[in-house]
């Protein structure tokens, strides 16, 4: 089953690509099955279930599912025309998504969060409904937002087995497995990177991905730098205030002086993350690499390159990028990259590992010392729960991924160390990940039941 680059970096909003553009991209899903049938309904219905249910108002799953019933998208969401929608949808109770009448749909009552057991399929599950004018479900679909904004509907999620992920593929280099990888890149003598874009060209014109690859790191930027820019505090309640503002003033005026420490290079590292991760907290633009809730790490660890190690060349952004998508595409086959099913080792440890292979490939590392940087960085994010304070994504999300950025960094300078042979290969260390997010109690998979979302006061 072939991931695109595109797949693995999308562009969206925040604060979730699971709990905010799953549920948006599930209810445009919704309204063209809608269009596509015989029915005239007269309204809509939305129950959230597991996750979604428990972390959907801090992650603002409401608001996304409204606005995808009401018709948005995430890759052409515009902040102003929600906001518009959203207030429409309160004075009138009503949606009026393209293409489809006018439909009741009253948050109140149409909107509920269903706090039982999650439905059969992904801790994140929802019900989507078309009514008709006494309330009878004219048209009823299930959709699981199973991480990285990725959508699968109940019949979808059903079809997924060994026969359909092992079937035929039509690119040139269809790795499974990292040992698959190494050995294709041993035969072929080429890179990771090099490979990748072979199996993009399958789909793409070199024109079309080098332009999307280009558009992808226009959008971590934007995000990096308005975050660098903006100040106050995020919304939710917690009180939360940005700091990679202040963090990378003082940096900057610090800059040049012989007293300055040379472990401050992780304050700028940390900075760069969590400038990324309060813009998606505030329900900023963002790119998912490979969850929102991760979305900091490599783009910073990008910035970290460009910006402070010589010989870094904006122009091998591109080769960067498609290194981390072979590595993010290798974790959500074998294992997963949702919170929900598998804790924060799935988002952030994720990050990291394809942040410290895009890095280790940058550097020049052989595709042996690409994968082990990947290694390093996800066997130090194992066990790693997913538990935010009051379901938002802010404590400890923000400075988990200064750190995931920081710990990437030191995965790929220990990995360009030596020759590419270790003990534990990637395969083992995502495996691991797999039946530790199995075992791992439901607590701790972004429910916010338990660790630091039940022993931090939430006011």
């Amino acid at each position: 089953m072939f991931l695109s680059v595109f797949d693995i970096f999308k562009v969206g909003v925040g604060p979730s690509s699971s709990h905010t553009m799953g549920p948006m991209v599930a209810g445009g899903r919704f309204l063209a099955a809608l269009r596509g049938s015989p029915f005239q309904a007269a309204g809509l219905r939305a129950r959230l279930h597991g996750s979604l249910a428990f972390t959907g108002k801090g992650h603002a799953t409401d608001r996304a599912t409204i606005l995808g019933l009401a018709g948005f998208l995430p890759d052409s969401y515009e902040a102003e025309a929600a906001e518009a929608a959203l207030a429409a949808n309160r004075a009138s109770l009503r949606l009026a998504p393209p293409g489809l009448p006018e439909m009741a749909f009253d948050p109140a009552r149409d909107l509920v969060f269903d706090f039982g057991p999650p439905l059969p399929g992904h801790a994140n599950g929802m019900v989507l409904e078309a009514l008709d004018a006494q309330g009878d479900v004219l048209l009823q679909e299930i959709y699981y937002s199973i991480g990285g904004g990725f959508v699968r509907s109940a019949a979808e999620m059903a079809a997924v087995d060994d026969a359909a992920l092992n079937a035929a593929s039509p690119v040139p280099f269809a790795f499974r497995k990292a040992e698959e990888m190494l050995a294709m890149a041993r035969a072929s003598g080429l890179s990771i990177a090099q490979m990748k874009r072979r199996n993009e060209r399958v789909f793409r014109k070199e024109a079309e991905i080098d332009a999307g690859l280009s558009r992808i790191w226009a959008v971590m930027e934007g995000c990096l730098n308005r975050g660098l820019g903006t100040e106050g505090i995020l919304p939710g309640g917690l009180s939360v205030r940005r700091r990679a503002k202040g963090i990378h003033q003082a940096l900057l005026a610090e800059r040049g002086m012989n007293l300055v420490a040379p472990h401050t290079i992780n304050d700028w590292v940390s900075a760069y993350a969590m400038a990324v991760n309060e813009e998606n907290a505030a329900g900023g633009q963002v790119v998912t690499a490979p969850t929102n809730g991760a979305a900091g790490v490599v783009p910073a660890v990008i910035r970290y390159w460009l910006d402070h190690v010589p010989g870094a060349a904006p122009s091998r952004v591109g080769e960067f990028l498609l290194t981390a998508a072979a590595v993010g595409g290798l974790i959500k086959t074998n294992a997963s990259i949702s919170g929900a099913e598998c804790g924060c080792q799935a988002e952030v440890g994720s990050a990291a590992a394809m942040a410290a292979a895009g890095l280790a490939a940058v550097l020049g590392g052989s595709p042996e010392q690409v994968e082990n940087a990947a290694e390093i960085a996800l066997e130090h994010h194992l066990g790693m729960t997913c538990d935010p304070v009051k379901g938002l994504v802010q404590v400890p999300c923000i400075e988990r991924n200064g750190l995931g950025a920081i710990k990437a960094i030191a995965a790929a300078s220990l990995a360009l160390r030596g020759d590419g042979a270790h003990l534990v290969p990637l395969d083992a260390a995502i495996e691991t990940m797999r039946q530790t997010g199995r075992d791992m109690h439901e607590h701790y998979k972004e429910t916010s039941l338990g660790g630091l979302a039940v022993n931090v006061p939430n006011c």
